[in-house]
This record gives structure tokens, C-alpha cells and sequence, in this order.
């Protein structure tokens, strides 16, 4: 491999699967890769590299920077996280036959070792996306939380700065010319018009933020801080992981931030919907909004397109949390 508050009930939430279960041995030996048909992908000059991505942002970055010269496929389906993905024997066949793997990086994608070296693939090229970018640390050992979670000391949640995400398509856009060098053109001028329009974006968020500097918000889980920093804002959120349950302790400190920072709107996740804030909000005399962190979401939201409908829908919803207007679609 080649690596180039008052007090407020608890809240009652279904039981979710945390981190990643043990790939089953059973598949994950030679013998099994061999009578899928081999191992590796085939050397054919003119036909697409063959390329996996793990997060629906990462693959959305990616087709971007490919266009035609790649055939881009997600590894993780787009309505499932990092946390909760657990490999089949056809994700194994999928990383035996490619050329190229991107990774966000930064310990999100957890199962990616063992996949990696069970897939037996020793041409693979692995892009991780995060090369370079400067990181944050996790907060919750300064709120005193003692969960058992797969994030490690950095947080990796880095996608959702435009700034740093960036710096990902840049990074994907150079492994690519290492894989095929005959498209770097193309690679080139894919990377430049996407990054052009991260540009823009992180012009209007700084715009819109300006107002707020200095103020925070809630947030279902520990993905804001990127974003925070870049905008001058500061965040806090209920758990650390989506598949954890808060504790009272964990709503009392967020009831008393929202109060503090006289908060209109809690901000949820899609895929969590307005159940873990709703008892919340109503307690506060709150909205309950919605920041997505685009670790999930629909199949048409892996095109390169959705990442700037969402950044700038989540800018308005939190616009609105802090009690601001917002001018435009969202």
C-alpha cells in the first residue's frame, strides 16, 4: 500500500449501535478474497481509476476533483455515519479491486485498518484528506465527560470549516495526479473551480457571522468547533457522539448556556430529528433548528453541489438561533 440548567427530565432516546464492531473473521481471510476473483485492481491505463471514499463530505469532495477520469464509489452509504458502519464482505471486495482510497482521516474512520489490510490490496493508494490541516483537540475532557467513544484527542470534524476543507480538496486533488498523472489537467482545473467556490462561501459565512462574534451555540454533538473558530463564535453541545444518551448533568450545562447566551433556537441534526432538544426547548420557552453535520445524509446529497446548499442552510439556521435575519435560500 502506497499512503500518499433548571432542571429538565432526561431524555428518552432509542438504544444506537457506538463505534464499530470487529470485522467477522469469516470474511475477512485470502480464501475469501480469492474467490471473489482476486485481489487488486487490474493495470488498464485508459479505463477510470477505480476510487472508494469513506464520509459522504470526503466523497463529495472527491467527485469534484474526478470528474471523468475517475469512477468514484462511497464505501459508507450516505444515510449511515462513520460510528455505526460496520463492513460487509462486498465493502471488502470493493477496496481488493480499487486503486485509490480516500479517507477523512484524523481516527474518524476507525474500521479502515483492519479493512485495509484484510482487502490484501497492495496497490492501493490511501489520500488522507486531513495531510497537513491544523487541528483541535476534543473538549469533553474539560466538561468533565467520561464517555466510551471512538473520537480520540483531536477532533476530527474538519469538513465543515471551508477554509480547511480546502485544504482536503487540495490534498485529494495531488493524490489523484499520483494515480493518474495522464488526468492532472483536469484534476487541476476540478480542484480550482470547487475551491473558488469555497471561497465564496467562507466570504458570506464571515459576513453573516460578524454580528454574533463572540456568542455561542448548541449543538446536538461535538462537531462545531472547526466552524466556531473560523467564525469567531463559540459552541457547546449535549453529547459526544450521536449514539450517546445525554445525562442530566449534560442538559442542566446546556440549558444554562442556551439561557446565558439568550438563545431563540437549539440546534438538532436531521437524522436525530427534534426529539433529544424537544423537552429541552420547550422548558427554555426555545425553537428547535437544525445544524447538519453532513457525516449523514440522502443519496443525492453525495453530489459536490449539496455541500454549499447545506453550509449555507446551516448558516441561517444559525443566524436565526443567535435571533438574526438571514437574506437568500436556504
Amino acid at each position: 500500500m502506497v499512503a500518499v440548567s433548571p432542571s429538565v427530565p432526561p431524555l428518552h432516546r432509542p438504544g444506537k449501535l457506538r463505534g464499530v464492531r470487529a470485522l467477522a473473521s469469516g470474511f475477512l481471510g485470502a480464501s475469501f478474497l480469492a474467490a471473489c476473483g482476486g485481489l487488486g485492481p487490474k493495470t488498464q491505463p485508459d479505463r477510470p481509476l477505480q476510487v472508494v471514499t469513506t464520509i459522504l463530505p470526503i466523497t463529495e469532495f472527491t467527485k469534484a476533483v474526478a470528474g471523468s477520469c475517475a469512477k468514484v464509489q462511497p464505501l459508507i452509504p450516505a444515510n449511515r455515519g462513520p460510528h455505526d458502519f460496520q463492513a460487509t464482505p462486498s465493502d471488502l471486495v470493493l477496496v481488493s479491486k480499487a486503486d485509490v482510497l480516500v479517507k477523512n482521516g484524523l481516527g474518524l474512520e476507525t474500521f479502515l485498518d483492519k479493512l485495509i489490510a484484510s482487502a490484501d490490496n497492495p496497490n492501493l493508494k490511501v489520500i488522507d484528506s486531513s495531510r497537513g490541516v491544523a487541528t483541535l483537540g476534543n473538549p469533553e475532557a474539560e466538561l468533565g465527560h467520561d464517555h466510551d467513544h471512538d473520537h480520540g484527542s483531536v477532533n476530527p470534524h474538519i469538513w465543515l470549516d471551508p477554509v480547511l476543507a480546502e485544504q482536503q480538496v487540495n490534498t485529494i486533488r495531488d493524490g489523484l495526479i499520483a494515480a493518474k498523472p495522464a488526468c492532472k489537467s483536469q484534476f487541476m482545473a476540478n480542484a480550482a473551480a470547487f475551491t473558488a467556490q469555497l471561497r465564496i462561501l467562507d466570504t458570506e459565512l464571515a459576513a453573516q457571522f460578524k454580528p454574533f462574534y463572540g456568542k455561542t451555540f448548541v449543538v446536538f454533538h461535538d462537531f462545531h468547533a472547526y466552524f466556531a473558530k473560523r467564525y469567531g463564535l463559540k459552541g457547546t453541545f449535549v453529547v459526544d457522539v450521536p449514539e450517546e444518551n445525554p445525562t442530566p448533568d449534560d442538559l442542566k450545562r446546556v440549558a444554562s448556556t442556551a439561557q446565558k447566551s439568550q438563545l431563540k433556537a437549539l440546534l438538532t441534526e436531521p437524522q436525530e430529528g427534534a426529539g433529544p432538544f424537544e423537552a429541552l426547548a420547550k422548558d427554555l420557552g426555545v425553537k428547535v433548528g437544525e445544524f447538519d453535520s453532513m457525516e449523514t445524509g440522502p443519496e443525492m446529497a453525495q453530489q459536490p453541489a449539496s455541500y454549499f446548499l447545506v453550509m449555507r442552510r446551516n448558516a441561517k439556521a444559525l443566524v436565526n438561533a443567535f435571533g438574526g435575519r438571514t437574506l437568500g435560500a436556504g
